[in-house]
């Protein structure tokens, strides 16, 4: 699984899935959640109210209708002062984990994320991009899954410039880590 990280619009995204960061109830709201919900169209709507919601950390998995992306895999991630820090660590490692368990379940072979609850959830950046470089190498060394990439779909320059040092590291920090940084 080779990982990258780019800047740009997750919107945008031409590949089998697209990670949105949504809120519990799946019925869009601001951010990325907001902007996925809009490009989509009204059906992505109307298919969440089925869906009776989604707990932090867990993911569900609707069509990606008006999108390029054929899937779009909904997250709640964790809102920071909600919680003790060890416990949002454990509920952002979840929705990176048990988004791409979705993703292989549904032949996903490639996969786009935005950076999960480090907006109005208040996740501290840095402290993210180290969970989700871990989690993600982690991933690709103990599955032997069909995702053949993961892209990091950052706003905007600080975030990837985040994700990008957080991923150096990890690759750095762990032999055999497949990860690669391309913009």
């Amino acid at each position: 699984m080779k990982v990258s990280v780019t800047l740009g619009d997750i919107t945008k995204f031409e590949g089998d899935a697209i990670v949105n960061a949504a809120n519990c109830t799946l019925l869009g709201g601001g951010g990325v959640d907001g902007a996925i919900h809009r490009a989509a169209g009204p059906k992505l709507l109307l298919h969440c109210m089925t869906l009776g919601g989604c707990r932090t950390g867990e993911a569900k998995i609707t069509p990606g209708f008006k999108l390029a992306a054929k899937y779009i895999i909904h997250t709640p991630g964790p809102r920071y002062t909600s919680m003790t820090p060890d416990a949002a660590d454990e509920k952002l490692r979840d929705c990176y984990w048990n988004s791409l368990t979705l993703a292989e379940q549904n032949e996903c072979r490639t996969v786009a994320f935005p950076s999960i609850s480090t907006g109005i959830y208040r996740f501290p950046l840095e402290r993210a991009a180290a969970i989700v470089a871990r989690t993600l190498s982690e991933y690709a060394q103990t599955h032997d899954s069909g995702i053949e990439e993961v892209t990091m779909v950052c706003f905007d320059q600080t975030t990837y410039e985040a994700y990008r040092a957080a991923f150096e590291k990890e690759e750095l920090g762990r032999p055999g880590a497949r990860v690669g940084i391309s913009r």
